[in-house]
């Protein structure tokens, strides 16, 4: 593909930088995270404000992660068949309307139900943000915009409760309901000036009732799916790690909410390094492969020094390597699985966005289970083992499989 400064669809009104497409694109991605993690810092607040426990409260949560999977399930085959414009416009506008009810929740039930309408909502945008990039971009390029989107996607998670929390300081719980509002309306703003990626003769021709017959089509793709299988164990470590870190870093080592926000944003600055190493790899798959390596080696050694009950220094600096690893992991896997299956750009990120979201619900009640220093460290060591099989069994594909008769499920 020749380089260029300006990137052109098919609208002749106007033209999309290379510029505004990193930043609208890391917007997108960052957007799903955000709506997620960002109030984990009120949820006491609202638990007295709703006048309900604690776990009533952290169900807004995992509804909204079960809405962001769901969510791209929708819009990835939608995109697929209407373009990437018009779902996006749509999803923000859905987004905008939940997020103004959420604000004004009267019960804790509404707002639980509307959280799950906001991460359906919010979906479109993670989806179609890898869609768009393998639209526009092909080869090392659309490695480095994986890479930007990816880097943006996992620090996202871990700096949004860091930014609730500023908030939290000059605001009430709505407040931050109210600035998720704000980036809605700007994120919208830069929809609008967005030109179509997908031309229409690359657009799907299924029905519209029959759009989710779509993932038959990738299903079929072996290597996509094994690449899916490694990229949403690697999510689970992130996740795992996400829902644990607030109880064993200031309930077990004794640190204040501020010093766990430090951590945080160390942490994160550890995981955008490593989304960003691919680049630095002649091929994707040696990447992932010193990726898989690095999680196993570094979920063992955490998980041990959890179960040692090692000092603080000691968890953290391997947590921090376990991070990096399993950044490097989104960012080339991502890639590899996108370029399988790019006859279907939408539908197959709406897979990898939804295996890994749904995983994460899975395994963030699952550290909680029992010792959560023995149940982190053990959800650590099988993620990563999983992850590692996946991509296995991925290199042992040299050909991308595309019959009915060769498909797989995982």
């Amino acid at each position: 593909m020749q380089k260029t400064k300006t990137w052109q669809g098919s609208s002749k009104r106007r033209k999309n930088t290379a510029f505004f497409l990193f930043v609208f694109l890391g917007m997108l991605s960052a957007f799903g995270p955000l709506v997620t993690d960002m109030y984990l810092p009120s949820l006491p607040a609202m638990t007295s404000y709703f006048l309900t426990g604690p776990s009533m409260v952290q169900l807004g949560i995992t509804f909204s992660m079960l809405g962001l999977a769901a969510g791209q399930i929708v819009f990835g085959p939608l995109s697929d068949k209407y373009g990437r414009r018009a779902p996006l416009l749509l999803s923000m506008a859905l987004y905008l309307l939940a997020t103004l009810a959420c604000i004004w929740s009267p019960t804790i039930e509404i707002f639980v139900s509307l959280r799950f309408v906001q991460g359906i909502a919010a979906a479109g945008g993670i989806v179609i943000s890898r869609s768009i990039a393998t639209d526009k971009f092909k080869g090392e390029n659309l490695t480095k915009a994986l890479a930007i989107i990816a880097a943006i996607n996992g620090i996202a998670p871990i700096a949004a409760p860091v930014i609730g929390g500023i908030i939290l300081q000059v605001s009430t719980w709505r407040g931050i309901f109210v600035v998720l509002f704000v980036l809605g309306l700007i994120l919208t703003g830069f929809c609008v000036h967005f030109n179509e990626s997908l031309s229409t003769t690359k657009r799907s021709r299924v029905p519209l009732l029959k759009t989710l017959g779509l993932f038959k089509t990738v299903f079929c793709k072996r290597k996509y799916m094994y690449c899916v299988l490694q990229l949403s164990c690697a999510m689970g470590i992130l996740f795992s790690y996400i829902a644990a870190s607030p109880f064993i870093v200031q309930e077990h080592y004794g640190y204040s909410a501020f010093a766990f926000s430090l951590v945080f944003a160390v942490n994160a600055i550890a995981l955008g390094v490593g989304t960003s190493m691919p680049v630095r790899f002649k091929r994707p798959e040696t990447c992932v492969s010193y990726s898989c390596l690095g999680m196993l080696a570094g979920s063992v050694l955490t998980a041990v020094a959890l179960w040692m009950q090692a000092p603080f220094y000691v968890f953290e600096g391997l947590l921090i390597a376990l991070l990096f690893a399993t950044g490097m992991s989104f960012t080339a896997t991502t890639s590899i699985a996108m370029l399988e299956a790019k006859d279907q750009a939408g539908t197959a990120s709406a897979l990898i966005g939804a295996s890994g979201f749904l995983l994460g619900s899975i395994v963030s009640p699952i550290v909680g289970l029992g010792n959560i220093l023995v149940s982190t460290g053990l959800t650590f060591i099988v993620c990563s083992l999983l992850a590692g099989v996946g991509w296995m069994l991925a290199l042992r594909v040299n050909q991308p499989e595309t019959q009915s008769g060769n498909c797989v499920t995982i």
